[in-house]
């Protein structure tokens, strides 16, 4: 029992970690990487599934709101359904946004996926049906919230200029590699919740949990309006 609450901890302060990191790292792009997409030319299908992938698992702003969507889901069978919703709607929201040439303000966009991560964590606290005596579609906003997230990737990609020579199969080669990222990434997540709610800790931190997912969402924000105030 000592080995396994200690596990349940180190659990804690992983997602601990994600939410003090996440305004610093979320969206990042290593210096290899910004010099490919800035000199890239013609179809370069592996490496845009590699960078497509390697986003998905460093985008803690992503990861911690599939934590909240995940958290009290025990059947495979929502699971499937809440992430799928997810995918469709980032997914939809990438391709047009990058493929149409449809810019947003990536500092605003950032802002809201920070909300997401607020709605998510406040919902799973109950506080809807609390403060406003209602619950929201869930599933319908995991759809809306997957279109902003899109729009997150797609700004981030439009920064760099990319060719137009290969472009479609790039941006296709990059959302796949987005959602093998977003599938190596959940599986861990899921193991990692599935062996917490093992024990009695699940329910009695999962306050204390969704606060801090809260508190990542709201810090996510506030960075993020910070940036579009002084740009």
């Amino acid at each position: 029992m000592h080995n396994s609450l200690k596990m349940v901890f180190a659990l804690m302060a992983l997602i601990a970690g994600m939410v003090i990191s996440m305004p610093l790292f979320a969206h990042g792009v290593d210096d290899a990487t910004k010099t490919f997409l800035a000199g890239n030319e013609g179809v370069s299908i592996i490496p845009f599934l590699y960078i497509g992938a390697k986003h998905m698992v460093t985008g803690y702003d992503h990861l911690l709101f599939l934590v909240g969507v995940i958290f009290f889901l025990y059947r495979s069978k929502d699971v499937l359904i809440y992430v799928s919703f997810f995918t469709l709607g980032h997914s939809l929201t990438l391709l047009f946004g990058v493929l149409n040439d449809t810019h947003v303000n990536a500092y605003l966009i950032d802002a809201i996926i920070g909300l997401s991560i607020v709605y998510k964590g406040f919902d799973n606290l109950g506080g809807f049906k609390r403060v406003f005596g209602f619950k929201p579609n869930t599933k319908a906003a995991v759809l809306i919230f997957g279109l902003f997230h899109g729009f997150g990737l797609a700004t981030k990609l439009q920064e760099f200029k990319l060719s137009s020579d290969g472009l479609v199969e790039n941006i296709l080669a990059f959302n796949v590699g987005v959602e093998i990222g977003q599938f190596v990434a959940l599986l861990f997540i899921l193991l990692a919740i599935n062996y917490w709610r093992r024990f009695d800790s699940f329910l009695r931190f999962s306050t204390m949990t969704n606060t801090l997912l809260m508190s990542g969402g709201l810090m996510l924000v506030g960075y993020q309006m910070t940036g579009y105030f002084v740009s």
